[in-house]
């Protein structure tokens, strides 16, 4: 019996798992805001601004622009909108929609007006239990998903059970899946390498070079670390930061880094309005800086390299004068 799924969202990553799903014969209702992007879909099987050499297969999608349809006549909801969007966009739903239902996040971020994870939302304003919530991380670029080269990806949750199930429904000849339940330190330490990626953009922008960059990257591990430790105590949940370094790595050295590209036109002098404009895309490392700055606020404890990202990013303070710091 086949899962009845629903991605909410049409952005790269989202449509690559649209792609693992459907290349494991999964039919999928697909939510996308916009409508253009649904006839573009429907009449040429490609979608219009992301990842668009991937040739769906139509039959097996059901595509919608109604959320509340779309999640009521779902078991899974895979959350694939960037995170600074995920609240205005479910802010107008039934308290009761996601009763019974899994929630499976694809979000690497912070909600900025929550300062906190998708789960914590989710169990404030839905009443959804740790139980229901499973979230994705892994060394894993959707441009060589597209591509079928060979990824990992880690499921992660509370639920064993669940995580296993769902892990099943993504793992094929090129994605690889193994599980946790580690459900805090995978989307800390998620939200983490982003900011550290755009700072090793900023650092190639001004022209550090590869030895710089890896004394840097392992420095923002052991901050990693430390970091989990911290929360950890908080949450009283298992961590192992072990398994995400290779996130960490690819998202501070690949080209295909978004977090990484933005750093580097901050590096290079350009604003963060500019680049903003010049890419035409999220870096969930901006907005997760600033509140990773509110959460350290908060607890009491200070990231040295990611709050210098913050100072970069939000209070407009030279890169060239804050890596002299670094």
């Amino acid at each position: 019996m086949k899962a009845k799924i629903a991605v909410i969202g049409n952005g790269s990553w989202s449509s690559a798992l649209v792609k693992i799903l459907t290349d494991n014969g999964h039919t999928i209702r697909w939510w996308m805001r916009s409508t253009s992007a649904i006839e573009h879909l429907a009449k040429t099987q490609h979608n219009l601004h992301y990842l668009t050499m991937v040739k769906y297969p139509i039959q097996q999608l059901q595509l919608s622009n109604n959320l509340e349809e779309s999640i009521q006549e779902s078991d899974i909801i895979l959350m694939g909108i960037p995170s600074a969007f995920i609240v205005s966009t479910l802010s107008e739903l039934p308290k009761g929609i996601f009763e019974g239902k899994k929630i499976l996040s694809a979000i690497k971020g912070i909600l900025p007006e929550q300062n906190g994870l998708l789960n914590e939302y989710l169990a404030k304003q839905f009443q959804v239990p740790l139980m229901n919530y499973i979230c994705i991380a892994g060394p894993c670029h959707a441009e060589e998903i597209a591509a079928e080269k060979l990824s990992y990806l880690t499921f992660a949750s509370d639920n064993m059970e669940a995580a296993n199930t769902i892990a099943s429904y993504f793992t094929n000849t090129y994605l690889q899946t193994v599980v946790s339940n580690d459900v805090f330190g995978v989307q800390y330490a998620a939200v983490l390498k982003n900011i550290y990626a755009l700072g090793a953009g900023i650092a190639h922008g001004l022209d550090y070079g590869d030895n710089f960059l890896s004394v840097y990257i392992t420095n923002c591990f052991a901050e990693l670390q430390h970091f989990m430790d911290v929360i950890s105590t908080q949450t009283q949940h298992h961590y192992n930061t072990s398994a995400y370094l290779g996130d960490l790595l690819v998202t501070c050295y690949s080209l295909h880094s978004r977090n990484r590209t933005f750093g580097n036109f901050i590096g290079k002098g350009y604003t963060v309005n500019a680049t903003k404009l010049e890419l035409n895309m999220v870096a969930e490392g901006y907005y997760a800086s600033k509140g990773v700055a509110e959460i350290c606020n908060r607890i009491g404890y200070a990231l040295p390299i990611a709050n210098r990202m913050y100072a970069i990013l939000w209070e407009h303070r030279s890169a060239e004068e804050v890596f002299q710091e670094i």
